[in-house]
């Protein structure tokens, strides 16, 4: 791994965290009527906190597509998986609340699992060819699951709801950053940028990205941060990394003891990112019954 993959990944991951606590400070007083729809969007956007947030979330975004352009999936999307380290800073500093042993050990399991990961997997890329039938395989079980989890949700919206959001959202944002890289590898290429707008990823990119963040932020408006960022946080890398390996063509060692290590590796960072959402620095506070957007505005 180069040092300007990293500092741009881990530059990504800080943007990102901020950008989804400013985020879901905001959508949590939209009105709860726009719970997957369209209308959820328009609304926020009004708001000037959660515009400066998404600001913040693209800024990661456009870090992240760098350090993608540079480096495996399977590198940087466990790289990206740490803005949970930021956004939990902010929220620290907001509420003064001390780390302590859970956040402390929540931050080293992380860390501790992204290094093992990385270090036993030894991601690289490869040139060799992948089938187009494999490719469209991950691609529609990525969206697939995201579907399942999303038809799940609207029937749970009091309870699990808001976790299977965050998690279908955090899956369509792991494609969205395997479409990034092979975008910014077009760019990169012969043909330029016309030739990629002759393509279908950058489409892709986009629609991708929108349905993300209606799906993330409908999440946010019905539950606390800690509800649903546990899920978006885990399922991203996860998703990145099958579609490195799927379709990419990254490449894992496979020996025994590498796969046994990057199997802990994983289970470690699922683990730190539950107990750093878990956290009391993370906003527990319930949405109010009866939001309307006039009352949001002004209390942004």
């Amino acid at each position: 791994m180069t040092l300007p993959v990293f500092l741009f990944a881990v530059g990504a991951a800080c943007c990102l965290g901020f950008g989804f606590v400013l985020q879901q400070s905001a959508a949590r007083s939209a009105p709860l009527g726009d719970f997957l729809s369209p209308r959820l969007l328009l609304d926020l956007v009004r708001m000037p906190r959660w515009l400066a947030g998404v600001a913040m979330m693209s800024a990661g975004t456009a870090l992240g597509a760098i350090a993608l352009s540079w480096g495996e999936m399977s590198l940087v999307e466990p790289l990206l998986a740490t803005h949970l380290l930021f956004a939990m800073t902010l929220v620290r500093w907001r509420t003064g609340q001390p780390l302590g042993r859970q956040g402390w050990g929540g931050l080293l399991l992380l860390a501790g699992g992204v290094s093992a990961f990385l270090i036993a997997g030894h991601p690289q890329g490869s040139d060799a060819s992948v089938p187009p039938l494999r490719h469209w395989l991950v691609v529609g079980a990525v969206i697939g699951t995201a579907l399942v989890l999303t038809a799940f949700a609207r029937r749970f919206r009091l309870g699990i709801g808001p976790a299977l959001l965050g998690a279908a959202g955090g899956l369509l944002y792991g494609l969205q950053d395997a479409l990034t890289r092979i975008s910014g590898q077009l760019v990169s290429g012969e043909q330029g940028v016309l030739g990629l707008l002759t393509t279908w990823q950058p489409y892709g990119v986009l629609a991708l990205g929108l349905i993300g963040l209606l799906l993330v932020q409908s999440a946010f408006e019905m539950a606390p941060l800690r509800s649903s960022l546990p899920a978006l946080t885990a399922a991203q890398p996860l998703a990145g990394i099958v579609c490195g390996v799927g379709f990419l063509g990254d490449r894992l060692r496979t020996d025994a003891g590498a796969l046994a290590w990057q199997a802990a590796g994983l289970v470690a960072i699922v683990s730190g990112i539950v107990l750093l959402c878990r956290h009391p620095s993370m906003p527990t506070g319930a949405v109010a019954p009866e939001p309307v957007l006039a009352g949001a505005t002004n209390r942004v």
